[in-house]
């Protein structure tokens, strides 16, 4: 009986690690104007964008960025800098929540830096073989004209491919009972 509360207040595991209720809905209030009534498709959305941003940290910490001395430095001024305005010491879980969120959001960028954003940018050739392979898509405009936009889709296209491999590569369960419960909260 214990364990099935427990399971019944993730919302999803991620790689065999929950995430709880708590964290889930302290993020999708944070990102959406304190907003706490959702409805089930908006928090399943929202859930959705959430394990892809897990999967992120996952990787990163396979890739072994969490050990990166400068990323530790980073997080430790963080931390004590948020320790020194003494105002999350009165709410422990929120303070959790904080540096969870802090650490894996510098993660989540350093990993992202690496696996999309660099790529996009170092490969003249590659960017321009996608336009010439979705020129239907800039109104058959010369490269230079919609660099912009082709390396922004490129990097979504990289990204929907890191994400697609990461989800084959790791499991996600995604507690739906739970979340139809939090939207009717």
């Amino acid at each position: 009986m214990v364990n099935f509360i427990a399971i019944a207040q993730n919302v999803a595991t991620v790689n065999g690690k929950p995430i709880s209720s708590k964290e889930f809905m302290w993020v999708y209030k944070k990102n959406h104007a304190g907003v706490s009534n959702a409805s089930y498709s908006d928090l399943y959305s929202y859930l959705n964008l959430y394990v892809n941003f897990k999967l992120k940290v996952i990787d990163a910490r396979s890739m072994g960025l969490d050990m990166d001395t400068t990323y530790k430095a980073e997080i430790s001024g963080y931390e004590n800098a948020l320790k020194s305005q003494k105002k999350t010491s009165q709410k422990k879980m929120e303070y959790s929540f904080i540096m969870n969120e802090y650490r894996e959001g510098v993660l989540m960028f350093n990993v992202s830096e690496k696996k999309i954003w660099s790529k996009a940018w170092d490969s003249e050739n590659d960017l321009r073989v996608f336009h010439r392979e979705n020129a239907s898509n800039y109104s058959n405009k010369d490269f230079e004209e919609v660099r912009g936009q082709v390396i922004s889709d490129y990097q979504q296209k990289l990204e929907n491919e890191w994400i697609k491999l990461l989800r084959t590569k790791y499991t996600v369960k995604v507690n739906e009972d739970e979340l139809r419960h939090l939207a009717k909260l």
